[in-house]
């Protein structure tokens, strides 16, 4: 059974304290991945467990009421657990609830909007509307980011059993591999075969590309000593077979990038677009670099209803397509348009949820802060043809000031989608000082949207939820909320 193996992972390498509580049960699901257990009135936070699992655990943060810790064994398995189907899970850090079957996934995704609307939200909701599950479960993401290390990540259990044998970590560690960073690990890579997250040619590709560069002595990155020229690669594939590969290089080597793209046009001449970006700096970010187009004409596109979306390499989009449209569609049933309206999408990215619902409003004026994704939100709206959007560079607490709203108008519908920290508190200020009559929050993060709602309450009623789940076997959870100006 790979729970027998599983057990070997979970330990990380330091730990500060050495209270270990045995025999505990695991009682319910928590939050962020976490399950709670419970002891003399105080609640244990266990990561990696599974409400039902009886475990050793091991404390590394106790207060008074509370405290975190992970299992050293589990003793007995919750009667919920199911066989995980990737060899690489419990090592990668990725699709961490594969142990638990997909129904009750969405079950406990739907308990984590419920809990922390009522725990830091602390407003009135409405009976929440079942969560919409993803009717694809594996390969449904369309972008994926890999990294070529020059040292592997070996997982503790494995590392101890090495030791004890005698044998030479060395040798095993400083082994060219391609793959994802191992959980908390920022200097070493977990090799990967077989990726369950997005469909073929992107397993074939990664593992060419890796022995390709082995059997011609290409260096890979060493992210501790800064030294090696294969870095990542990002693929993107999409509902309409257009494929991109953008490979991140840390120096301009053109011997060694003809062999390697002349090696891959080969033997992939499926790749509607083939790019390379050349990174020297310390860290991973590329997107203050300039990728340079090999083949093809530097983005692909997708298709979200009959809407086209032109993708760049550092274009952000939604990476689960089917589950993106179901998510644009709630936002657009919110915002119950009727044609008339002028709609403010902030953290508008690259102008999707603005000209998914266009057709339905007057107006749509869009704002984001990162010019490069007004610029496609810009060309989006050409592509489709839409005429009656307007977009904006620049921080949405800066520019949406009196003057703003006065030139484009005063909104009648804000859709708002945020990163994870959710809304600025002063952006919060300018919505209930704008008093737009209905407000259409969408939210990758239930807590900090919480908190955002418990300071709309003033004046706003939480009239509608939705979660929906973009990413199956993973913690992570989308919510979206209709908000209705108060009138007495």
């Amino acid at each position: 059974m790979i729970f027998e193996t599983e057990r070997s992972y979970f330990a990380p390498v330091k730990r500060k304290q050495n209270i270990i509580l045995e025999d505990l049960l695991i009682e319910n699901y928590a939050a962020e991945g976490k399950s709670l257990a419970k002891l003399n009135g105080k609640v244990i936070f266990v990561e990696n467990t599974v409400p039902g699992d009886i475990a050793d655990v091991q404390l590394y943060k106790s207060k008074k009421d509370w405290a975190e810790g992970f299992p050293l064994e589990i003793k007995k398995f919750s009667a919920d657990r199911v066989e995980p189907f990737c060899a690489h899970f419990g090592v990668c850090g990725g699709c961490n609830w594969q142990m638990l079957p997909y129904p009750k996934q969405l079950e406990y995704k739907q308990q984590q909007v419920y809990d922390v609307l009522k725990r830091i939200g602390k407003v009135q909701l409405p009976e929440l509307s079942p969560i919409i599950g993803a009717p694809e479960t594996k390969f449904y993401r369309n972008k994926l980011e890999y990294s070529f290390s020059a040292r592997q990540f070996i997982p503790e259990g494995m590392f101890r059993q090495m030791k004890k044998e005698e044998i030479d970590v060395t040798s095993i560690w400083e082994k060219k591999v391609a793959g994802f960073y191992a959980k908390g690990v920022f200097d070493k890579v977990v090799d990967i075969e077989k990726c369950w997250l997005q469909p073929e040619p992107t397993n074939l590709l990664r593992n060419s590309i890796a022995d390709f560069a082995r059997q011609h002595n290409f260096s890979f990155y060493d992210f501790k000593q800064h030294s090696g020229w294969l870095r990542n690669m990002m693929v993107r594939i999409t509902s309409t077979g257009e494929i991109m590969l953008n490979l991140v290089l840390a120096s301009e080597e053109k011997k060694n990038m003809k062999l390697l793209f002349d090696f891959i046009l080969q033997q992939f001449p499926q790749i509607t677009t083939l790019l390379y970006t050349i990174n020297p700096k310390h860290n991973d970010s590329i997107y203050d670099l300039k990728p340079v187009v090999v083949k093809g004409n530097g983005f692909i596109t997708e298709q979200l209803e009959d809407f086209k979306f032109k993708i760049s390499p550092k274009s952000f989009f939604q990476t689960n397509t089917k589950q993106a449209e179901r998510l644009y569609t709630v936002a657009r049933d919110f915002a119950e348009l009727s044609g008339k309206e002028v709609v403010y999408d902030l953290y508008c990215g690259t102008g999707s949820i603005g000209i998914f619902v266009s057709r339905n409003a007057k107006k749509i004026i869009g704002v984001e802060v990162i010019a490069e994704a007004i610029a496609d939100a810009k060309e989006n709206a050409a592509l489709n043809n839409i005429a009656n959007t307007s977009f904006y560079t620049g921080d949405v607490i800066d520019i949406c000031n009196d003057d703003f709203f006065e030139i484009n108008g005063r909104p009648d519908v804000v859709i708002v989608d945020p990163p994870r920290a959710g809304l600025h508190v002063k952006l919060v200020e300018k919505l209930l000082q704008v008093e737009a009559p209905l407000i259409v929050y969408v939210s990758c993060n239930p807590a900090t949207q919480a908190r955002d709602v418990n300071l709309l309450n003033t004046k706003y009623d939480i009239e509608k939820v939705q979660p929906v789940d973009m990413f199956p076997h993973t913690h992570h959870i989308e919510n979206v909320m209709q908000l209705k100006l108060r009138t007495v």
